[in-house]
């Protein structure tokens, strides 16, 4: 299970960048996520209550802050900064989540990093730096990349305060509330930034289609019910570590689907970041 789950946030997560920016060749993006977002929370909810499992009001009024942290922020802000540079790079950016997640809980008190967990969250860091400065740094726009860098520091803070006993440990509803009530929170932040009136369906590709059936499917029920699985039996710290892997995922397909650079730089910088995850999933 454990390991399923790595697998499944560290690869699915990372083939969704390529995958949201299809998306949103033909759907507005703060729509599509908040499509995204909805119909998978809904999905997740409705399952749960068929099986009997249902919460309050309280637990209801913490998913709607962690959804607007994790989803309206977070998704919202990528998906907008999508549309002005490479997935590769936005992915390149969301690895910064390790660093926020370790701040936010040393500050919080809930642990104290040993050596290991500061050395190979550093190194990680580190090549995602060398990454961006040596391979990418020619297609990053300052104000795309200040939205993500924003948004993964309100996603830190939505996943540690999303935490049982806030809400549900059930999987399905601690997944899924925060996914419905950020897609709400989306879908009417498209309305009132006008994406929503001037949406014409019949404009929607096949393509974009697909790959946001993929974001519904994959991307929120199977990998953020495997997200929100892992963080209530794992260190957020080594959680987060699919940051690192996603953005090798991310650019792999990016360069082979999407004409996305790779070059020597890309690759020195991979092992790196592989390096770094290695040392913070060894750590104790």
């Amino acid at each position: 299970m454990t390991l399923l789950s790595y697998a499944a946030i560290y690869v699915i997560w990372g083939s969704t960048f390529l995958a949201i920016r299809l998306a949103i060749d033909s759907i507005p993006p703060l729509l599509m996520m908040g499509a995204r977002c909805v119909a998978a929370g809904a999905l997740l909810v409705l399952w749960a209550a068929v099986r009997g499992e249902r919460t309050g009001w309280v637990a209801w009024r913490h998913a709607a802050i962690a959804g607007v942290l994790m989803f309206a922020c977070t998704y919202g802000g990528l998906a907008w900064a999508e549309e002005r540079i490479a997935s590769g790079v936005a992915a390149l950016l969301v690895a910064t989540v390790p660093l926020w997640m370790t701040v936010f809980e040393w500050a919080g008190r809930r642990f104290t990093p040993s050596r290991g967990t500061i050395a190979g969250l550093a190194l990680g860091f580190g090549g995602v730096a060398l990454l961006v400065w040596r391979g990418l740094s020619p297609s990053m726009a300052l104000i795309p990349a200040a939205v993500i860098l924003l948004g993964e520091i309100t996603w830190a803070a939505g996943a540690l305060y999303a935490r049982p006993p806030r809400l549900p440990d059930n999987v399905a509803l601690n997944a899924g509330m925060p996914l419905l009530t950020g897609g709400v929170a989306l879908v009417a932040a498209s309305y009132g930034t006008h994406e929503l009136q001037h949406f014409n369906p019949h404009a929607v590709s096949m393509v974009s289609l697909a790959a946001l059936l993929y974001l519904i499917i994959f991307g929120s029920i199977v990998a953020f019910s495997a997200y929100a699985w892992l963080m209530q039996v794992a260190p957020a710290s080594r959680v987060s570590t699919h940051a690192y892997v996603n953005p090798l995922i991310a650019v792999a397909l990016g360069g082979a689907v999407g004409g996305e650079p790779f070059t020597p730089a890309i690759a020195a910088s991979s092992l790196v970041i592989a390096a770094g995850v290695a040392v913070v999933l060894a750590a104790k």
